[in-house]
């Protein structure tokens, strides 16, 4: 039988707190990321940064568990895919992330813990806090991969599997330059359980310009205010986007975006 002394020695010795593994996983990232941010442009540091990255990966293979997505690798890597602060695309959703060749479709998948901290990364870039917010925010779309902003043009339905508690596509563009366009990436996002799955697809799906639409784009731009041309470029941008949400179940090729959101859903793992 143990002393009350020793009893009272152990107690002092385990933390009443104990790190949980996202936790931990975080930590290890963030001393890496301390670490990366001082150090020297060279060889030996470009080595040692792909070792931390297959550290980081191992460790969030172990959270995350074994995922299949169909038409993607079966082994995912960090999706956070550099330590450098600066650097472009750093700040990624962290997880195991897939891609197929070419990234013509890309998936991330996480905890909700994870998640959680990440929004929480990312509230000075306007990310909102609350989940299923964020879910539906160009913001999620354009931080958690690629390199490249996000413009979200409309919402598309999709059937909720059993057991998840959330689901969302949407449809938008991405690129490095103006944003106004025929949206043709899919983004669908389903959580069940304590895992969160965001499969993107570019060129999912062929649609066209709404004229009602153009409209709006053309009579924003014609304001005289604000003077500043991107404030004004972005005012119109938003307006054009709303007509877009509102107006796209009635075009001809919106069915056909229901569809491809569906079955890029069922690629998931949520059965």
């Amino acid at each position: 039988m143990r002393s009350p002394a020793l009893l009272c020695l152990l107690a002092l010795a385990t933390p009443a707190h104990a790190a949980t593994p996202e936790q931990r996983y975080l930590d290890l990232r963030d001393r890496y990321i301390a670490k990366f941010s001082k150090a020297p442009e060279n060889d030996e540091t470009s080595k040692q940064h792909d070792a931390a990255l297959k550290e980081l990966t191992g460790v969030l293979r172990g959270l995350v568990g074994p995922v299949t997505i169909k038409g993607l690798p079966a082994e995912g890597k960090s999706n956070a895919d550099t330590l450098f602060k600066g650097d472009s695309g750093f700040g990624h959703l962290d997880g195991l992330g897939f891609a197929s060749e070419g990234d013509k479709m890309q998936a991330v998948v996480t905890t909700t813990t994870l998640l959680k901290h990440w929004l929480a990364e990312h509230r000075e870039d306007g990310m909102p806090q609350e989940q299923g917010a964020a879910l539906k925010s160009d913001r999620f779309y354009y931080y958690a991969i690629q390199d490249a902003a996000f413009a979200k043009y409309a919402e598309v339905p999709i059937a909720k599997p059993t057991g998840a508690s959330a689901v969302v596509a949407v449809l938008g563009v991405r690129g490095n330059g103006g944003l106004k366009g025929p949206p043709q990436e899919i983004g669908v996002v389903a959580i069940k359980a304590d895992k969160v799955y965001y499969l993107a697809a570019t060129d999912a799906v062929k649609t066209a310009e709404i004229p009602a639409c153009e409209k709006v784009w053309k009579q924003m731009m014609a304001k005289k205010t604000p003077q500043d041309a991107m404030a004004r470029e972005d005012q119109a941008m938003d307006a054009y986007t709303k007509c877009f949400a509102k107006e796209a179940p009635g075009q001809s090729w919106y069915a056909a975006a229901v569809k491809k959101a569906q079955s890029q859903l069922e690629l998931l793992p949520l059965r």
